[in-house]
């Protein structure tokens, strides 16, 4: 019977070889040529699963009938090689989940924020799980994605490989592969990862790993140095182009390198790396993930295959980091072509302690750099921490090699954290607006407090047809507005991020386009202008 799947949905097949490999990775390679109903061809890399196990996974985007004929680089593999197949494509269901209904992620039309294969908006809202996926049990994690879930967060990044706070991989100290100069994978590790990432889609989260993690910077003798910086450049590719091929079925994004320098030589290396991966191929988006307040953009801006300028604004706490953010790379480099969607895939963690001062970022901090994130550039999403919930902590414990960000508490306990718990408001306000059409729009402002203390700067972003504009207010102030760029007679709320409360302004936009308005305390605030529904009202 020929076997049935829906459109974005996932066709798997398994092939037994015939020989038996020393190193499968290293000594052949496998490929799997599908042909859709009107002819294209794709190729998709299949990959070693244990034994003389190989599979191959595929998530079809056009209905109809479809035919599949293998390619082994071992010719006289009989079980691998010229191996015929064929499989049906269903329309999509209209009931699951947003990725069943609307399909994977990709790059919006416009290029600055990412959208479903249907072109249905996609708010990226990240939790960071670095450890989650590696070290959690099934019921441990089923618990995190409830928790997620609940609190309205759309993806999850995760680290895919042994790292610094993960020396010995997973829970039950299995590793995605030993040895460096010629690695041989573990499939029983990555076979465990399946389920997770499987669970993450399930309940509509999208998955970013992380693939070679890069940071070098402990200098604990006890901690392996991280997949990315220490192995060679040929054994990186392997590895990456691995994971690319069990998960790129899924609906993902990759980071391919993570907490890395990427400037100068270090920048050559990783556009070999990536170019060898990703290059000349479809693949789901890809970002890097670079060190603190590091801007990677102006060497890799024409590097086809990254998708996503992702940025870390970090755990600092002093004025030059504050105007990194609001005032620096990230506010003023996404006008650069080709657009790409700018997302903070780290800002400070709550409760964890500052680089500068060594205290603990207080929820306002937190909040106030994910709400600035949001505006500086073109809205796309943003991503959110919570330190113990990263390093999958037990409350008693330092993170491996991280012991200057303070003792965390335990990851239950850090899940519902104030701010983690706030997100949802964020989610909330956004859903009722057309966020994907807010472009930073400085000159909403009169007055902008910022330039002489970051810490009181006012972000603000509105359509390009000025029948929305949203202003990010995070000190109490008077607010001095040029509104000439917005529809007259806009309707005025403010919002509290702290509580997702409403309250309705009673003036109005004026044709004069002068306006005048006060914090309704010392919070922060969101002041919108234009129509909203769905926000509860104080």
């Amino acid at each position: 019977m020929t076997q049935s799947v829906p459109q974005w949905g996932r066709f798997e097949q398994k092939f037994t070889s015939s020989k038996t490999y020393a190193n499968p990775l290293q000594d052949i390679r496998f490929q799997v040529q599908f042909t859709s109903p009107s002819g294209t061809r794709h190729e998709m890399e299949g990959f070693w699963d244990g034994a003389q196990v190989w599979q191959v996974r595929f998530a079809p985007a056009e209905a109809g009938a479809w035919t599949y004929i293998t390619i082994c680089s071992d010719t006289n593999d009989t079980g691998l090689h010229q191996q015929n197949g064929d499989f049906q494509c269903d329309p999509p269901p209209e009931a699951g989940t947003v990725f069943q209904r609307h399909g994977p992620i990709t790059l919006s039309e416009n290029r600055h924020y990412l959208a479903h294969a249907d072109g249905t908006p996609f708010f990226w809202l990240g939790d960071t799980a670095w450890n989650g996926p590696l070290w959690s049990t099934d019921d441990e994690w089923e618990h995190y994605l409830a928790e997620r879930v609940r609190q309205k967060f759309t993806v999850v990044q995760w680290i895919a490989t042994q790292w610094l706070a993960a020396p010995q991989g997973d829970i039950h100290h299995q590793r995605a592969y030993t040895g460096d100069e010629r690695i041989e994978i573990n499939p029983v590790f990555f076979q465990r990862l399946d389920e997770k990432l499987q669970r993450l889609n399930d309940c509509g989260l999208l998955a970013v790993p992380v693939l070679l993690w890069t940071a070098g910077w402990s200098a604990n003798p006890l901690v392996e140095p991280s997949p990315g910086l220490v192995l060679p450049e040929d054994q990186a590719i392997l590895l990456a182009r691995y994971m690319v091929a069990r998960w790129g079925a899924h609906a993902v994004v990759w980071i391919l390198p993570g907490d890395g320098d990427y400037h100068m030589e270090k920048a050559d290396r990783w556009k070999r790396i990536g170019r060898a991966v990703f290059g000349g191929r479809a693949h789901a988006p890809v970002s890097l993930h670079p060190r603190g307040t590091q801007w990677h953009m102006d060497e890799f801006q024409h590097e086809d295959w990254i998708d996503i300028i992702g940025y870390q604004s970090g755990h600092g706490d002093g004025t030059d980091a504050f105007r990194w953010l609001v005032d620096g790379p990230p506010a003023h480099d996404w006008p650069k072509t080709p657009h790409r969607p700018f997302i903070n895939l780290e800002p400070p963690y709550e409760d964890i302690m500052s680089y500068g001062t060594r205290q603990r970022f207080s929820e306002y901090a937190i909040r106030r750099a994910l709400y600035w994130s949001l505006l500086v550039a073109p809205t796309a999403g943003v991503t959110y921490g919570g330190h113990g919930v990263w390093g999958w902590n037990n409350g008693e414990e330092f993170p491996i090699a991280h012991e200057i960000f303070g003792l965390p508490r335990h990851w239950r306990e850090a899940l519902v954290m104030p701010v983690a718990e706030q997100v949802q408001h964020i989610f909330r306000l956004f859903a009722v607006t057309a966020w994907w059409r807010l472009f930073p729009a400085p000159d909403l402002l009169n007055f902008q407090p910022g330039k002489h203390n970051p810490e009181q700067f006012i972000t603000a972003a509105r359509t390009d047809d000025g029948s929305l504009a949203l202003i990010y207010i995070p000190t109490a102030t008077t607010v001095y507005l040029n509104t000439l760029s917005l529809q007259p007679d806009l309707p005025v709320t403010w919002f509290h991020p702290r509580t997702g409360q409403s309250i309705a302004q009673t003036s109005a936009i004026k044709r004069s386009g002068q306006l005048k308005v006060d914090t309704p305390d010392r919070s922060d605030w969101v002041l919108i202008f234009g129509t909203i529904s769905g926000i509860t009202s104080a």
